[in-house]
């Protein structure tokens, strides 16, 4: 049997290529670890990543326990009766309405309702910003909620200094609405008796 000029002498099949040296594997690892790495370069990022900036996340809402309320308790303590958190004046932070007033033993105490937003800066505690109920008015809050930019409640009242201060015996529906640099109030029903 002749070999052909084409055959390896050591490989008479000619299928030379079929038999790998070391050379030829250190050359293909050395491709493949190419062509991986350059993929992982040109990956997409995380899904909805869009290249832009995230929008700021709003702060959270001013905590109401570490204000100075202007309120007068004959230097007892007042509580926090109840809160309620949205953004009022439509700058993407929230703001925080608390009801407050002094403990009492007894009765229903005169509340204020007061409008708190974060202090100006870092670890400052929130401020008043705004007094929507005065305590002198004589009322007390029986629902609060902030609704689409703004403050609502339902303040109960006294028709006269008869009506013993356990039982109000007036009710209003009112809100309060940011226009103009200011909170305009509106009332949403007629005061009636209860």
């Amino acid at each position: 049997m002749q070999h052909s000029a084409a055959q390896d002498p050591v490989d008479p099949s000619g299928l030379a290529h079929t038999h790998a040296r070391p050379a030829h594997w250190l050359a293909t690892a050395t491709a493949t670890a190419a062509v991986v790495a350059l993929a992982g370069l040109l990956q997409p990022g995380p899904a909805g990543a869009t290249g832009a900036p995230a929008a700021p996340r709003p702060a959270p809402a001013p905590e109401a326990a570490t204000v100075d309320f202007p309120l007068e308790c004959r230097g007892g303590p007042h509580k926090i009766a109840k809160r309620a958190s949205g953004d009022l004046d439509g700058d993407g932070n929230p703001e925080t309405v608390a009801v407050v007033h002094c403990e009492a033993g007894s009765g229903t105490p005169p509340s204020g309702v007061y409008v708190l937003t974060r202090g100006k800066g870092t670890g400052t505690p929130a401020r008043v910003v705004a007094t929507l109920v005065e305590p002198e008015a004589g009322k007390s809050v029986a629902e609060l909620h902030v609704r689409d930019g703004a403050v609502h409640a339902t303040l109960l009242g006294y028709s006269s200094l008869d009506v013993p201060m356990c039982c109000p015996d007036e009710k209003e529906q009112v809100s309060w609405n940011w226009q103009g640099g200011a909170f305009v109030r509106v009332a949403r029903a007629e005061a009636r008796s209860a």
